[in-house]
């Protein structure tokens, strides 16, 4: 089978961490030839991989939507390709083969991320995430299976959309992320050698809006003030100044909000951590946290309950079904609740242990390999026992063989 991944939407974040890990069990199937679109800045990270043909795509992102519907489909078309895979939100309109859309991409869903962006006067944001909104939701229609990394999430997209969405699970490479030993740069090593006997709280994200940092800013005083014995950092894999974070979310305001509640000296700014690193990263925190106000799947919880973190999360449906017993949940925009969460599983030892225990037992469940065998399953449902091609209209219904 002769599958197309069309991955020019992975630039940084969850996208960038799928096709990491999901290329090198596709490399070593041999009953799969692959072709990837993607970026070409991306392409030396993956030129080494067998039986993958790298299409060095220089299209830019203004214009990625049009180069995808107008001159994609004849590129897959001469390919040869039996299978689409679109990974990044949006599926091709017409695409000349059978498609599987992956839509992992929440904000278009959330209210709360509309009601944010005005109340920071980011109009044009608005505007502009409506209209993805709107290309998103057109594509669950466009393509013929659409999957999603969680129950909830898929859930949330077929009451969206009106449609069947799959729900398959994201995976996890513990070897592969406790692998590399390669020491940190030298300035990120200073920060947290600076941080050594201090009680560190893990943040891992890019700076965006909906993964809710003022919120957790907020908190760092009030934890501060329960916890007045104690010395507290909390570890951000970002920096607050502007200019220095992938995409064009602003961290200004975050920065001023820590300086005028005395929190800046809490906060360790490492910047972006490269992934194979991430494992040593968790391994020098004691709790991780996310206050996202929204989310699809969230790697860092499987990386955290694998490196034996306890967790406090934000209570969102998908934290629930990802992490189970192995966090301790608070209201999304509540500061003291998160503050009164984090105190409550720094202070007991016992608790702490036994969130770690369950989240090394829960991690086990999240397998890139099952992952990446259940989409084959479904290139294959989308083809005629001898491997032609079937026309779209007789795959399964509206193309969505199962609900979530």
């Amino acid at each position: 089978m002769h599958l197309f991944i069309n991955s020019l939407a992975a630039s940084a974040g969850g996208g960038l961490t799928y096709i990491r890990n999901v290329l090198p069990y596709l490399a070593e199937d041999p009953r799969l030839r692959v072709t990837v679109a993607l970026s070409s800045d991306l392409r030396e990270e993956f030129r080494h991989y067998r039986n993958i043909d790298l299409l060095d795509v220089k299209a830019p992102v203004a214009r990625r939507f049009w180069y995808e519907q107008s001159t994609l489909p004849e590129i897959i078309r001469r390919s040869g390709a039996d299978v689409l895979l679109s990974t990044g939100n949006v599926a091709l309109r017409r695409s000349p083969v059978p498609q599987i859309l992956l839509s992992r991409n929440s904000i278009y869903l959330s209210k709360d991320f509309y009601r944010d962006l005005l109340a920071r006067h980011e109009y044009r944001a608005w505007l502009d995430t409506h209209l993805r909104g709107f290309i998103a939701r057109k594509s669950i229609a466009w393509a013929d299976i659409t999957v999603a990394p969680s129950e909830a999430f898929a859930a949330e997209l077929q009451r969206w959309a009106g449609r069947q969405v799959l729900a398959i699970h994201h995976g996890f490479d513990p070897e592969g992320f406790r692998r590399t030993s390669i020491p940190f740069a030298p300035e990120v090593e200073e920060k947290l050698g600076a941080a050594r006997d201090c009680l560190k709280l893990l943040f891992v994200s890019h700076y965006n809006y909906y993964r809710n940092f003022e919120t957790l800013i907020r908190a760092l005083p009030l934890l501060r003030d329960r916890l007045p014995n104690r010395s507290i950092k909390l570890l951000l894999t970002c920096s607050l100044s502007p200019g220095k974070n992938p995409g064009a979310y602003d961290p200004e305001t975050a920065a001023q909000l820590a300086k005028k509640i005395g929190a800046s000296d809490m906060i360790v700014e490492l910047g972006s951590i490269p992934y194979h690193q991430l494992g040593q990263l968790y391994a020098r925190a004691s709790v991780y946290v996310t206050p996202a106000y929204t989310e699809t799947f969230a790697h860092p919880l499987v990386e955290a309950m694998a490196s034996g973190l306890p967790i406090v999360a934000s209570d969102l449906a998908v934290h629930r079904e990802i992490c189970s017993d192995a966090a301790e949940y608070f209201p999304k925009f509540s500061a003291q609740d998160l503050a009164e969460a984090l105190a409550r599983v720094i202070s007991s030892p016992e608790t702490a242990r036994r969130m770690s225990a369950a989240g090394l037992q829960r991690s086990g469940d999240f397998s890139w390999k099952a992952h990446v065998e259940r989409i084959l399953e479904l290139c294959t449902a989308l083809l005629d026992p001898g491997g032609q091609k079937r026309p779209l209209e007789e795959t399964v219904p509206n193309s969505h063989a199962r609900s979530a």
